[in-house]
């Protein structure tokens, strides 16, 4: 495993990241305790540091951080614990009032995720979504106190644009207080969107940046090439609409540059994320032991820039 700096900060974290969101998910092998265990402990064995959850994440709201807490037990001093505040949890943090930005809520939520984790401290706390109505000052300066307090050691964004990210480093600096060090998006070979604006802004400001979704709900594994998904495969009973509008032609092309290479396609849609500027963690989801390890390696492969230029061809950059 190769470890990374967060951005510029001083924050270490794995190449690759358990993303927990299938901790507790209904009709998975981790819903359980057990299986979330079974989960945690081998991403912990393959070098994995980085679990990525949220308040949301879980078939109630809070299960996926409360089985998490519990798999990781003694475990937890040599993990990166992230978490997540500011989607909509049903009344889990209390009546919102849809100001999730602001400083009463935030107080609120740090609290109940610090219980539920069972750790007096998270290592990097993250705005989930924008509060449009909640000035970002306000947000800022409440995520400050919990540093200066301890019960956070590092902030950072999820979904933000890059005149957000920007407008966010300038207020953060002019205060003098902390200031965001990552930055998590929804990036893949298949959505190169940030590529405009949001990575450009975060390798201008030290940002490091966490792709979530990076096989793309698994059109990047090679499952679905044929335009048929396997039985049983998650995209038979989700998002269906996702294998209707895919571009088959492009995802042969995909597998036929994999084959020539003699990688699987999981390897080159982690290795080229891993590739990209200013990118520390490729957060990935799983919910078996065996899908923890593949992912954990995942990241090894090197790509040339002739290998780069290819990519290119196949999936063109955002414009």
């Amino acid at each position: 495993m190769d470890y990374r700096r967060l951005g510029t900060s001083g924050l270490t974290v794995s190449a690759v990241g358990l993303g927990c969101n299938n901790l507790g998910r209904e009709s998975t092998a981790s819903e359980s305790q057990r299986g979330a265990t079974a989960l945690v402990s081998a991403a912990v064995e393959a070098g994995i540091t980085l679990f990525d959850t949220a308040d949301s994440y879980g078939r109630t709201p809070g299960l996926s951080e409360e089985l998490l807490g519990k798999a990781l037990g003694r475990k937890r001093e040599d993990v990166v614990i992230a978490t997540k505040f500011g989607l909509d949890v049903n009344g889990l943090n209390g009546r919102d009032f849809s100001a999730r930005g602001s400083r009463r809520y935030i107080m609120t939520a740090v609290e109940s995720s610090l219980k539920r984790l069972g750790t007096d401290w998270i290592d990097l706390y993250q705005f989930h979504a924008p509060d449009p109505a909640t000035p970002i000052d306000e947000t800022l300066a409440a995520m400050d106190d919990l540093v200066r307090a301890g019960k956070v050691r590092y902030i950072g964004h999820s979904n933000r644009s890059g005149w957000s990210i920007a407008e966010a480093e300038f207020i953060a600096r002019h205060n003098g207080g902390a200031r965001f060090i990552s930055a998590q998006n929804h990036y893949n070979l298949l959505n190169r969107k940030v590529e405009a604006e949001v990575l450009p802004a975060s390798a201008a400001y030290g940002i490091g940046v966490l792709p979530y979704f990076p096989l793309a709900n698994g059109l990047l594994t090679g499952k679905y090439s044929s335009g048929k998904a396997p039985a049983g495969s998650r995209l038979t009973h989700s998002r269906t609409n996702l294998l209707a509008t895919a571009d088959m032609d492009q995802l042969r092309l995909f597998g036929d540059f994999a084959r020539a290479r003699d990688v699987s396609e999981l390897e080159v849609a982690f290795s080229w994320l891993a590739s990209r500027p200013a990118v520390a963690s490729v957060i990935a989801g799983a919910t078996r032991p065996e899908q923890v390890r593949q992912n954990a390696v995942a990241a090894n492969w090197q790509p040339s820039e002739a290998d780069l230029g290819e990519l290119d061809v196949i999936f063109p950059p955002a414009s």
